[in-house]
């Protein structure tokens, strides 16, 4: 159990806020942050590319209020971001904090970032530049079931494991095979790997209502319209992006996109935006309630509620 006491949070201990899209994580982890002189450091898919702040829901600087702020828009969006290339920033960042003496604040809701930070990772190795590449463009150019069909007749028991539909693993998986000649399931019999195995994680969950999400989902959405989040999926498809980049499937960016091109009209981008987001949410609320084993859960949307970090402050003194 993370140790509280002497006045401050010991260097080896780290704070992880976790939960569906909407629900407070940024004004928690911000506040959190200033209760315990810490850091915080993005876990979200997202919010790591440096042109759509807006679309991705990042915080802004005055919602920072001063605190510090790590891996948020440090990737281009041409980068075909992973867990494992996150997972070795996040690392860096919480050495360099604990340095610092400082608590690391991590907030996110992409649950594969947040497992293999707290739990473990497959010990398997990045996958090279080139191998991404000709996979993202065989993608493009015959689309997600050859990718799986591909994968199927050179790992069948990988390809068995997966959706048909799971773009992002489908073809995480045959990079894997491409790369290094084995298949994934190999790698995952492999022991897990800590990154960081000192660490003694307090885990916070934020599990709101599906109703009191959906709310939030739709006005943050038209929140996103009014600041800025046309003007940023604008800017991506002038770059004439790969549309299977991370970047480019960022909730709201296809929606947009589509309206962009003349596809369809702005209230129906909007529309299927929210519902997508809304669908989304519900796995994630899904995803933590199950496999996220937390020390304390909130089980509505942060909105600044002073008992609540009361409570962390007592149950961890």
């Amino acid at each position: 159990m993370p140790n509280f006491g002497g006045g401050g949070i010991l260097p080896q201990n780290v704070i992880v806020i976790g939960g569906p899209t909407a629900s407070g994580k940024s004004a928690l982890a911000t506040d959190l942050a200033k209760a315990f002189d810490g850091v915080v450091i993005n876990a979200d898919a997202s919010q790591v590319y440096q042109h759509i702040p807006v679309i991705s829901a990042a915080p802004s600087e005055d919602e920072k209020q001063g605190i510090e702020h790590c891996l948020y828009g440090y990737l281009d969006e041409a980068t075909n971001g992973n867990v494992f290339m996150w997972l070795n920033s996040a690392v860096d960042c919480v050495y360099k904090i604990w340095e610092k003496g400082k608590t690391p604040v991590f907030v996110g809701g992409s649950g594969l970032y947040i497992q293999n930070l707290v739990q473990g990772t497959t010990p398997i190795p990045e996958t090279p530049p080139e191998t991404r590449l000709k996979v993202s463009e065989e993608l493009e150019k015959y689309g997600l079931q050859y990718i799986y069909e591909q994968l199927s007749k050179k790992d069948e028991p990988a390809a068995k494991m997966l959706s048909p539909n799971d773009k992002t693993r489908i073809c995480r998986a045959y990079e894997i095979l491409l790369a290094t000649g084995k298949s994934i399931s190999q790698w995952y019999q492999l022991p897990m790997e800590q990154k960081l195995p000192q660490a003694e994680f307090l885990n916070i969950s934020l599990l709101p209502q599906k109703s009191e999400l959906d709310e939030r989902c739709s006005s943050r959405f038209s929140d996103m319209l009014n600041n800025g989040a046309i003007e940023e999926v604008k800017y991506l498809l002038s770059r004439n992006l790969s549309p299977s980049l991370p970047a480019m499937t960022a909730k709201g960016v296809p929606e947009l996109a589509s309206f962009l091109k003349g596809d369809i009209s702005l209230e129906t981008a909007t529309e299927l935006a929210v519902v997508h987001t809304r669908q989304y949410a519900k796995r994630q609320l899904t995803w933590f309630r199950h496999k996220f084993a937390a020390d304390i859960v909130l089980p509505e949307c942060y909105i600044g509620q002073p008992d609540f970090i009361n409570c962390v402050k007592k149950q961890y003194k």
